[in-house]
């Protein structure tokens, strides 16, 4: 294998590498026999023809796509060592030249690691936030809780307002015909919610029990359904039930009810020391992720597109394992949000973009401020993960790989790091 290195700019280096016949001719062998079960020659049992009889018979060519997905790879890892490059994105490969008793030559365009010139990032000024509580945030944590313990009751003397609970039949028709999905009974729609078609809520106030009426509305134009979108549609609907939500008193006995406390001004005592927690916790995390923007703000870094699209790619991996949970593939999902796999790239590039300058930073004041991780540190973080999932930590701590203590502890450090950004932030 023999290289040459060509400087693009911009962070982004081209290697053009060269693979030597006898390799590529393991390649193709290692191609063959990857593959040669698939081979039917009449004369031979399947699978049993040598390389040279299927090479006579469907030329050598057949086999170059995969003996190229064979040599890549390693030829590039070596090319990168004897650079001494410190890369930090996949490549982008393009074969050059593949041919008969020839060597096998290909590009590869990669991102190499920035280099990061650190402003100022001690001493960032951040925006002074205040932990204090109102009386209006300790009425509206107390309304939730009303909310969450309310009850629905049956109003049979007037018609449905809006915030009342209605059970309706309902059934769907664009141009006159029903259409799929667009049918239920005993349904429970609280007026309000916004959960159905703009309009179709509306529609049911002022309606009593037992009214049978039609709901024009037209469906949005960034409707999930694409046999949908944009029609007028008319939905028969009959009301059955209307339901009225009824709150609990605020008092002593809803105190004791729902927390541990006798009376009221206790409880309300208590909930207004965990808004403060929160209150605080929130603001520790928008500072750092202040202090952090602005340090960041103060540097200078040339990220290339290419570490850019390759973060993309990550995220956009995670995205498709996330939905999989869900029991939805990725293309499923996008359809019911009425997105292209390309508008969420889109929307994904920022914040990909600032994830790396965020590492990059991080690493840089690392090295500066000499921040490391210890051995002590990494169990201590091992010992959090067990508590979390309820596991044994001398357990964890045996199914830890090398590798995986190394990420833990490069992690670690760029947590410290941002610590000590924070902690050196002026707040005005």
């Amino acid at each position: 294998m023999s290289y040459q290195m060509e400087d693009l700019g911009k962070n982004l280096v081209k290697l053009t590498i060269e693979v030597e016949t006898d390799e590529v001719k393991k390649a193709l062998k290692s191609a063959y026999n990857k593959s040669k079960k698939q081979f039917n020659i009449p004369g031979f049992r399947k699978g049993k023809a040598s390389y040279e009889v299927v090479v006579k018979m469907y030329g050598e060519e057949m086999f170059y796509a995969d003996a190229a997905d064979i040599m890549v790879p390693d030829a590039f890892e070596k090319a990168v060592k004897e650079a001494e490059i410190d890369i930090a994105s996949s490549p982008e490969v393009e074969v050059k030249k593949f041919e008969k008793g020839e060597n096998f030559v290909f590009e590869a365009t990669v991102a190499v690691t920035p280099e990061v010139k650190l402003g100022t990032y001690k001493g960032v000024e951040i925006e002074k936030r205040s932990a204090d509580v109102t009386d209006e945030e300790i009425t509206a944590e107390l309304d939730k809780e009303r909310e969450a313990n309310s009850r629905l009751v049956l109003v049979e003397d007037r018609a449905a307002e809006k915030g009342d609970t209605t059970v309706i039949d309902y059934e769907g028709f664009v141009d006159g015909v029903a259409f799929a999905g667009g049918k239920s009974e005993d349904y429970p729609l609280e007026l309000g919610s916004n959960t159905f078609i703009p309009g179709f809520e509306d529609q049911i106030v002022g309606k009593n029990s037992g009214d049978e009426f039609d709901v024009n509305v037209t469906f949005p134009e960034e409707y999930h359904s694409p046999d949908l979108k944009g029609k007028a549609a008319v939905f028969k609907v009959k009301v059955k039930e209307i339901k009225h939500k009824e709150l609990p008193e605020l008092d002593d006995e809803f105190a004791s009810e729902v927390s541990e406390f006798d009376t009221l001004d206790e409880y309300k005592e208590d909930v207004k020391k965990k808004l403060i927690e929160k209150k605080e916790k929130d603001n520790e995390a928008q500072k750092a992720e202040e202090a952090l923007a602005k340090a960041i703000e103060n540097a200078e870094m040339d990220i290339p597109e290419l570490m850019i699209k390759d973060n993309v790619r990550q995220m956009i991996r995670d995205f498709e394992y996330r939905v999989s949970m869900q029991g939805i593939s990725a293309d499923q999902y996008l359809q019911m949000m009425g997105m292209t796999r390309q508008q969420l790239e889109e929307q994904m590039t920022p914040n990909a973009e600032q994830r790396i300058k965020s590492s990059l930073l991080l690493k840089a004041v690392a090295e500066a401020e000499k921040i490391e991780a210890s051995e002590d540190d990494v169990d201590e973080e091992l010992k959090r993960t067990a508590e979390i999932y309820g596991m044994e930590f001398d357990k964890l701590k045996s199914q830890v790989t090398d590798e995986e203590r190394s990420q833990i502890k490069d992690d670690l450090k760029l947590k410290k790091a941002s610590e000590f950004i924070t902690e050196n932030a002026v707040e005005k």
